[in-house]
């Protein structure tokens, strides 16, 4: 299994996917789901350097639920199919409780 440290103020995340249904059994086609605002942090790195060189650790730890920019990141897919984001932590809205 391919192991991914990310660098700095990265994260990588599983990306949960949306229902295939509404909450009503409307079928809902692969052309119209949206990107999945929300995922789970699988890794995190160290944190960014600062002007002075000092790390600035992250708020976001491995385990947190998080909402994310719609559009942020960039998505790598790994063996089996299976597909993560790694995005700033910057692109992090809110973390889900």
């Amino acid at each position: 299994m391919i192991e991914l440290k990310p660098l700095g103020d990265r994260l990588v995340i599983d990306a949960i996917e949306q229902e295939d249904a509404t909450a009503s059994g409307i079928l809902i086609p692969e052309s119209a789901k949206e990107k999945p605002p929300q995922g789970k942090v699988l890794a995190a790195g160290p944190g960014r350097l600062d002007d002075s060189g000092k790390r600035v650790t992250m708020e976001v730890k491995v385990g947190d639920r998080v909402l994310y920019a719609k559009y942020a990141g960039t998505e790598i897919k790994l063996e089996g199919n299976r597909k993560v984001l790694i995005l700033r932590e910057s692109d992090v809205l809110a973390l889900v409780e």
